[in-house]
């Protein structure tokens, strides 16, 4: 049993260094037979992802269906979700101070000069704006009609998260509401939707290495280690910020609020942060943190089941702290001086669209022009750290899904559960 529990995690960590060799050697010129290995990398990661993502809308549905649907019929609904919003919020904006006190103590962007905007950039760029056009107004007034949909069918079919969610807790608690019979069989049948999704889940991480391998590789060949000199001082803030919250900040949490030892959550989380590393995709990694959150952590799936496809939308707190920084550290670069209540704006907006974007790869970035429209500052600034979005994005998303994981467990002990993380996980 324990070579079992110790396997994959460590075939995952062989297959993610195997990657980061292979894409730097091979770079995205290198051919087999006429075919490109970053074409070939990109269509079987790209597959795996599918594999992975397709569960995600059933299984978010469904466990939050089935999740409220219990709780509602105790009558714990209302003081759960208080809480959940509480640990959530609170969480998130840790993370954008700690973002906030780095950028100003190593402030990268100030040594660093804004650079002029070739034209090549510049319909790079025009791409970006165009994007935030579309978007922009979805991050604050337009976040109410994504959050109570017209059509649930088309919210379904579009991955429309905060839709899903917004039917999902109002369709799980009325079935506990209606008469006990009828109550009972649509509990039993989302029950079994969200079992039979878990299954596949399982089905689809035996093939985890293999994916996670052809993944980080196409990354690592468009980029190389070589794209993270010149931004080395802001990459190093981002990762020292990001670090300092997921093993200071919500470690503090779990030993003071929630009365358990963090090194044995780290341990119960590490198929999860694994697989958000190599995804850069919080939704995609829902599956696997709701197995390790309720399997290996111990939390019941009376909680797990609310708390966790919750916090996949709304709780982005590596997202935010991101953000943050890449924000402060364009301002730094254009020699803009921002005053503490222009930084206390920065912190309010990131904490706003971190609960808007999509638990997607590079999502951020849409967030990060709407925060650089407000401040004034020129959004041709995202082209000077662009090039690294995707390395850091693999980081804060692993920060985002372990922030998930610690709420769920802090939820599940102020509400009485003795078993959480009471031994070492086990498969």
């Amino acid at each position: 049993m324990h070579k079992k529990k110790t396997k994959r995690p460590w075939a995952v960590f062989i297959a993610i260094i195997l990657a980061m060799i292979t894409g730097t050697v091979l770079g995205d010129k290198q051919t087999i037979f006429g075919v490109s290995f970053y074409s070939i990398f990109d269509t079987l990661g790209n597959v795996f992802l599918n594999a992975l993502t397709l569960v995600v809308v059933p299984l978010v549905s469904s466990s939050i269906i089935s999740g409220v649907a219990k709780i509602g019929s105790e009558g714990a609904f209302g003081r759960l979700g208080l809480k959940t919003f509480a640990f959530y919020l609170g969480t998130s904006l840790m993370a954008i101070l700690i973002g906030l006190f780095f950028v100003n103590l190593i402030a990268p962007g100030a040594s660093h000069i804004a650079p002029q905007v070739t034209a090549g950039e510049e319909i790079a760029l025009d791409a970006f704006k165009t994007k935030i056009a579309i978007h922009e107004g979805a991050a604050f007034v337009g976040v109410l009609m994504q959050i109570v949909p017209s059509n649930i069918v088309m919210a379904f079919s579009q991955n429309q998260m905060l839709g899903i969610i917004f039917f999902s807790l109002l369709f799980g608690y009325a079935i506990s509401k209606i008469e006990s019979h009828n109550g009972s069989i649509l509990l039993g049948f989302w029950q079994g939707v969200f079992q039979a999704m878990i299954t596949i889940t399982h089905i689809v991480m035996k093939f985890l290495p293999y994916g996670v391998f052809c993944l980080v590789a196409k990354v690592f060949m468009t980029t190389g280690l070589s794209s993270l000199k010149p931004l080395s001082l802001f990459t190093a803030t981002v990762i020292l910020s990001l670090g300092t919250f997921m093993f200071v900040g919500l470690p503090l949490l779990l030993r003071f609020v929630g009365r358990v030892k963090a090194n044995r959550h780290l341990k119960a989380m590490a198929p999860a942060l694994v697989t958000a590393f190599s995804t850069s995709s919080s939704s995609a990694t829902l599956p696997i943190t709701i197995d390790c959150v309720e399997k290996r952590a111990g939390v019941s799936n009376r909680i797990c089941s609310l708390v966790v496809p919750l916090g996949t939308s709304i709780n982005m707190s590596g997202s935010a702290l991101y953000e943050c920084v890449a924000a402060m550290f364009v301002a730094q670069a254009y020699g803009i001086e921002i005053s503490f209540v222009t930084q206390f704006l920065v912190v309010l907006m990131a904490l706003v669209t971190s609960i808007g974007v999509a638990g997607i790869p590079s999502a951020s970035l849409v967030a990060i022009l709407v925060i650089l429209k407000a401040m004034g500052l020129p959004p041709e600034g995202i082209g000077m750290f662009i090039a690294v979005d995707r390395l850091l994005d693999m980081c804060r998303t692993t920060v985002n899904v372990y922030s998930d994981s610690c709420c769920a467990v802090l939820v599940a002990r102020t509400e009485g559960e003795k078993n959480v993380l009471a031994m070492d996980p086990v498969e």
